[in-house]
């Protein structure tokens, strides 16, 4: 078990969902929605599909339902958009399908791309468990689709001395993001069980009943 704290604001934004911000969404989804009307024998499906492919962004991001900002690495986005074009594309490669069969098929492919989206977002947060102290990565807002990075602080140490040197490097990182507002204070109760005085026998326990305070 590693305790993961994002230690990044997030701006709010319009919900593009995390498969928007890869390269080729654009030209994919412009393809299968200008085609969608050839896949069915039933007229009904043609508006139904339609509107499954465009909300397909906005629809990601509320299924996601993650307790951490919607960051992710752009490999990881490259893995999960081809899992994705792969599937939609074996799909339009079939002729006309019977009544229900193909919005059916968008929207199984599209639980498939939030649980793929959900993995990898967890996935690299949980890899920080291999770190000791603070640790930072490159991601891809699923907000806005910026450039962002997220730090997590890990505690996978060795001994004793790693993890005083990653309790002081955490309060270190706290203090200098804390300077940016001058409004609060750098003495705060908060932040005393993480001072040297108090290193020594601080466990994980005590360190993450001291990070949930502040």
């Amino acid at each position: 078990m590693a305790l993961l704290l994002c230690l990044v604001g997030v701006t709010a934004a319009l919900a593009h969902g995390c498969l928007h911000c890869h390269s080729k969404f654009s030209e994919k989804f412009s393809f299968y929605r200008h085609h969608v009307n050839l896949k069915s024998w039933w007229v009904g499906d043609i508006p139904v599909s339609g509107a499954l492919l465009t909300d397909w962004s906005d629809d990601t991001m509320k299924e996601l339902h993650l307790a951490i900002p919607a960051e992710i690495t752009r490999e990881k986005l490259d893995q999960v958009a081809t899992a994705v074009y792969q599937r939609m594309d074996q799909l339009y490669q079939g002729k006309m399908y019977f009544p229900g069969y193909f919005p059916n098929e968008l929207r199984n492919i599209f639980r498939e791309q939030v649980h793929l989206i959900q993995n990898a977002i967890i996935e690299s947060r949980l890899d920080c468990q291999r770190h000791c102290g603070i640790f930072q990565y490159e991601t891809i807002s699923c907000n806005n689709c910026t450039d962002s990075h997220v730090a997590c602080f890990g505690y996978n140490c060795e001994s004793s001395e790693q993890w005083e040197s990653a309790v002081q490097g955490l309060l270190n990182y706290i203090n200098n993001w804390h300077k940016q507002d001058v409004s609060m204070s750098l003495v705060s109760p908060a932040f005393r069980c993480l001072e040297p005085p108090h290193l020594a026998n601080l466990t994980l326990e005590d360190a993450a009943e001291c990070l949930k305070q502040h």
